[in-house]
C-alpha cells in the first residue's frame, strides 16, 4: 500500500485552487497563561500549510490542545495558536470559537484563496474522541460540511482513532501533508537498514512506557542506553537498592529478561555507574553524586531520590552517542526542568548535534527539553513531532490515522 500525498490529492479533486481543505495538525502546544512556550509544532506545520496556501487553497486549520473532557474550556482554546501561527505565516488567519457551529461555518465562508482559517479544540466536541463508531462518525460528518478535502498533517495523533484523524479520511478525499511524509521517511530510515553503529537512548519516567519499543528495537539495534527515572528499575533489577527513586517493582522480570536477551544476541545495555541523589524533589534539594550501587550510602539514605544521570554516565553515553551513525532518543535523562537535575539530558542533546548520522530526537519530553536548553531545531538531524506516534511506529504497531490513508507497515 502507498501513502496518498498532496500531489495524489490534485489528481484525485483537480485543482485545489479554490477548495476548501481541512488540515488536521497537531498543534498541542504547551501553554502558560495562555503564552506558548514551545511554538515546535506549530512551525512543523508551516511546510504543509504554505505548500497549500501557494496552491490557492482555502485552509480550515483544526487541532486539538491538552484534555478538555469533550467540553469548551477557556484554558485549552486555539485562540494563542492562531495568534501565533498568523505570525509564522505573514498574514491574517481567522479563528472560529466553535468547532462544527455557526462561527466556524462563518469563518470558513468568508475564506478566499490562499486565506486560513482555524476553527476551536477539536477536544472541546465529545465526539473526536468518542469510542463508540457511530458517534465520533457523526462528529467527523460534521466537519466534513466545513471542507472538500482532507489534509492530514498531524504526525503526534496519527496513532489515534479519531475523528478527525480517521472518520473525516473515509468521508473526504484524504492524503498526507509533508510532515507526515517527513516523519515517516526518518521512521524507515530508523527500522530498515539503518546505518551502524546504531544507538538507541531511552529515557523518560516508566519502564512499562517504552515496553514495547525495547522489545521490537532489542535485535535491530547495538547499543541501547538507560537513563531516566526508568534506570531504576534496572539497577533494581541487578539487585541494587534505589532508596526513594522511581521503581516500577512488577517490571523487574520483564527487565531481567531483556538483559538476559540482550547478552545473548550481542547487543550492549548501557546503565549508569553514577547518578545525582537528592533530598527531595525541588531546584533547591540538597544533591550528591553517587555511585549508581551506592545509592542508598548517600547522606539522605533510603529517603533519597535519583534524579538524574551522574557526570562519569553523561560522559559515557556522549562517547556513545558521538561514535554511533543512527541515534534515535526518546526521554530526558533526569528532571531537566529544574537546573540541578538537567546535566544529564543536555549532555545527550550535545551528543546528538555531533553524530556523523542519522540522529533523531523521538517527540514529546525530549523535544521540549532539547529546546528549554537551548537547542536550535537544525542542530539535529530531526525532531519528531510525535512522541507516542513514533514509539508505537518503532514497536511495528498499526496506526490507523496512517492506514486509512493508504500506508502499511
Amino acid at each position: 500500500m502507498t501513502l496518498r500525498t498532496l500531489d495524489s490529492l490534485v489528481e484525485s479533486v483537480g485543482t485545489l485552487a479554490g477548495t476548501r481543505v481541512i488540515v488536521r495538525c497537531d498543534l498541542n502546544v504547551p501553554l502558560k497563561d495562555g503564552v506558548i512556550t514551545d511554538d515546535g509544532r506549530v512551525r512543523a506545520s508551516l511546510p504543509t500549510l504554505n505548500a497549500l496556501i501557494n496552491q490557492g487553497a482555502r485552509l480550515v486549520v483544526c487541532s486539538h490542545l491538552g484534555r478538555p473532557d469533550g467540553a469548551p474550556d477557556e484554558k485549552y482554546s486555539l485562540a494563542p495558536v492562531a495568534q501565533r501561527l498568523s505570525e509564522l505565516l505573514g498574514k491574517p488567519v481567522a479563528f472560529a470559537r466553535d468547532t462544527v457551529g455557526e462561527s466556524a461555518h462563518e469563518a470558513v465562508a468568508a475564506l478566499e484563496d490562499g486565506d486560513v482559517a482555524v476553527i476551536e479544540n477539536l477536544r472541546f466536541n465529545a465526539g473526536e474522541t468518542a469510542k463508540d463508531d457511530a458517534t465520533r462518525r457523526a462528529f467527523a460528518e460534521q466537519l466534513a460540511e466545513l471542507g472538500d478535502a482532507l489534509v492530514s498533517d498531524g504526525f503526534g495523533v496519527v496513532h489515534r482513532k479519531q475523528a478527525s484523524v480517521y472518520d473525516l479520511a473515509e468521508i473526504l478525499p484524504s492524503a498526507a501533508g509533508l510532515l507526515i511524509a517527513a516523519e515517516l521517511d526518518v521512521l524507515d530510515r530508523l527500522t530498515e537498514n539503518p546505518e551502524r553503529p546504531y544507538t538507541v537512548v531511552l529515557g523518560g519516567s516508566k519502564v512499562s512506557d517504552k515496553l514495547g519499543v525495547i522489545s521490537h528495537l532489542l535485535p535491530r539495534v547495538d547499543r541501547i542506553l538507560v537513563g531516566g527515572g526508568m534506570l531504576f528499575t534496572f539497577l533494581a533489577a541487578q539487585g541494587h537498592k534505589v532508596a526513594s527513586s522511581l521503581l516500577e517493582a512488577d517490571q523487574l522480570d520483564t527487565v531481567r529478561d531483556y538483559m538476559r536477551t540482550a547478552e545473548a544476541t550481542g547487543v550492549e545495555i548501557v546503565l549508569p555507574t553514577d547518578v545525582v541523589v537528592a533530598s527531595k524533589f525541588g531546584a533547591d534539594a540538597e544533591h550528591v553524586v553517587t555511585r549508581a550501587d551506592g545509592i542508598e550510602d548517600t547522606p539522605f539514605g533510603a529517603s533519597g531520590l535519583g534524579l538524574d544521570i551522574g557526570p562519569d554516565t553523561a560522559a559515557t553515553f556522549a562517547e556513545a552517542i558521538r561514535s554511533s551513525r543512527t541515534v534515535f532518543w526518546n526521554g530526558p535523562m533526569g528532571v531537566f526542568e529544574l537546573a540541578p537535575f538537567a546535566s544529564g539530558t543536555k549532555a545527550v542533546a550535545k551528543a546528538l548535534t555531533e553524530v556523523d548520522g542519522l540522529s533523531v530526537v523521538g517527540g514529546g519530553d525530549s523535544a521540549a527539553a532539547v529546546r528549554q536548553l537551548g537547542f536550535a531545531d537544525d542542530e539535529f538531524g530531526h525532531i519528531s513531532t510525535g512522541g507516542g506516534a513514533s514509539l508505537e511506529f518503532l514497536e511495528g504497531k498499526k496506526l490507523p490515522g496512517l492506514e486509512v490513508l493508504g500506508w502499511s507497515l
